[in-house]
């Protein structure tokens, strides 16, 4: 048993909803600069349009108010992967690690890592246990069986 089995062991008797913390993991990063790449286009497609007259008036006014909106939204994502950066920084510092020298990304994969062994390790222990009920299963069984030839024999 290695100590990640142990932790997995001890959270699931003590804390069983930790177990599914990697669920509130997302990649922020790639999500982040998608979305901002996406709203880049769109603001290329709507001056773009500019020039194509009256046709695509409907069209830009309808882009306009959708840009208004995702802007809104591209800067709460920007502000909750700012949030996430300073955290991480936060974690690089609390493991003796200097921010500047443990930059996201490593933290994140460092992370990433951490949630592979952790889910593997508890993968492990629910395989473990489930051996060990079949084995208690099996010696139960071969107790009554003995039990049985025992009293069987006993009485010829």
């Amino acid at each position: 048993m290695t100590l990640m089995h142990y932790l997995c062991k001890v959270l699931a008797s003590k804390s069983p909803a930790l177990l599914d913390f990697h669920e509130d993991l997302v990649n922020l990063e790639a999500a982040s600069k998608a979305i901002i790449k996406g709203l880049e286009k769109v603001k290329q497609e709507l001056a773009a349009s500019e020039n194509d007259g009256l046709v695509s008036e409907i069209f830009r006014k309808t882009l306009n108010q959708f840009i208004g909106v995702a802007e809104i939204e591209v800067a709460s994502v920007t502000n909750l992967y700012s949030v996430v950066g300073r955290n991480a920084d936060a974690l690089a510092l609390y493991f003796g690690e200097d921010p500047a020298r443990c930059p996201f990304e490593q933290v994140t994969a460092t992370l990433s890592n951490f949630v592979r062994l952790f889910r593997k390790a508890h993968e492990e222990n629910g395989k473990q246990a489930e051996l060990e009920k079949k084995k208690a299963q099996k010696e139960a069984e071969m107790e009554n069986a003995k039990g049985i030839n025992l009293s069987k024999g006993s009485k010829d």
